[in-house]
């Protein structure tokens, strides 16, 4: 299996698995452009993929699944309430190629099967996905609301994890965030902290996890270096530690 973030924060969301001929993208919260030039740079044609799957509502998941099913001819995997809110939030243009699928149910596509796992973050239908190849299995496990039931035994069985680290509480504490927007980041419906994030991958993570990828991070509330030293500081040297960038692609991460 391979892998590779596109992007990652709220400023547009998207990352590319591929495994043995199957060729997945999760999320479209960037550019048809920027998605086309980013997999062109490591000698990917965007229209060779297979599906794009949306993830939750919010704009920077969900913003250009239109325009990546019309201009690359890609089917959009979205649940019928996430399509509905993301449609509210900004025009998606025609769409003709939607393929639904409840919150829960598994995907399959080819040997590839991913699993749609509901969350408590505060999109209408959110999930996360593991995709599993029937050899790994890697978990997208971003905008999870809070460490809900379950979660550490989903991580327990992962060979790979992209998850989110969103931000430093006090970084968040003593920025410019309006008081209520601080309470949705650190509410049960927001994101997972720095400390957090590396406690559950410290307590849940079993030996068969080969590499942990932090996504997801605030610009205002956190920063590359600080989520890195808190998840050394818990994590120690463990498991190898990688970052997706808000503004550019990632390497290719072998499962």
């Amino acid at each position: 299996m391979r892998v590779i973030s596109v992007q990652s924060g709220s400023n547009g969301n998207c990352i590319y698995v591929e495994s043995g001929g199957v060729r997945l993208l999760v999320d479209a919260g960037v550019s048809g452009a920027q998605a086309e030039s980013r997999l062109a740079g490591h000698g990917l044609n965007i229209r060779d993929i297979n599906a794009v799957l949306i993830s939750h509502d919010h704009s920077d998941h969900s913003s250009s699944l239109g325009v990546f099913q019309r201009k690359f001819g890609l089917p959009v995997y979205v649940t019928p309430r996430t399509l509905l809110q993301a449609g509210r939030r900004k025009a998606l243009g025609k769409l003709d190629m939607i393929e639904h699928f409840a919150a829960g149910a598994p995907l399959r596509f080819g040997h590839v099967t991913v699993e749609t796992i509901p969350t408590p973050h505060d999109g209408v239908d959110g999930v996360a996905f593991v995709v599993d190849d029937g050899q790994r299995r890697l978990g997208i496990l971003t905008d999870l609301g809070h460490v809900f039931r379950g979660l550490g035994s989903l991580i327990e069985s992962l060979d790979a994890l992209i998850l989110e680290s969103n931000y430093e509480p006090r970084m968040l504490a003593c920025g410019g965030y309006p008081p209520h927007l601080k309470r949705r980041i650190r509410g049960p419906g927001g994101h997972l902290s720095n400390q957090e994030a590396a406690w559950l991958v410290a307590e849940a993570a079993s030996a068969r996890l080969r590499w942990l990828c932090l996504a997801h991070l605030s610009e205002e509330n956190n920063t590359p270096q600080q989520a890195q030293r808190v998840h050394r500081e818990i994590l120690g040297d463990r498991l190898p530690l990688y970052l997706a960038s808000r503004y550019e692609a990632s390497p290719i991460f072998d499962v």
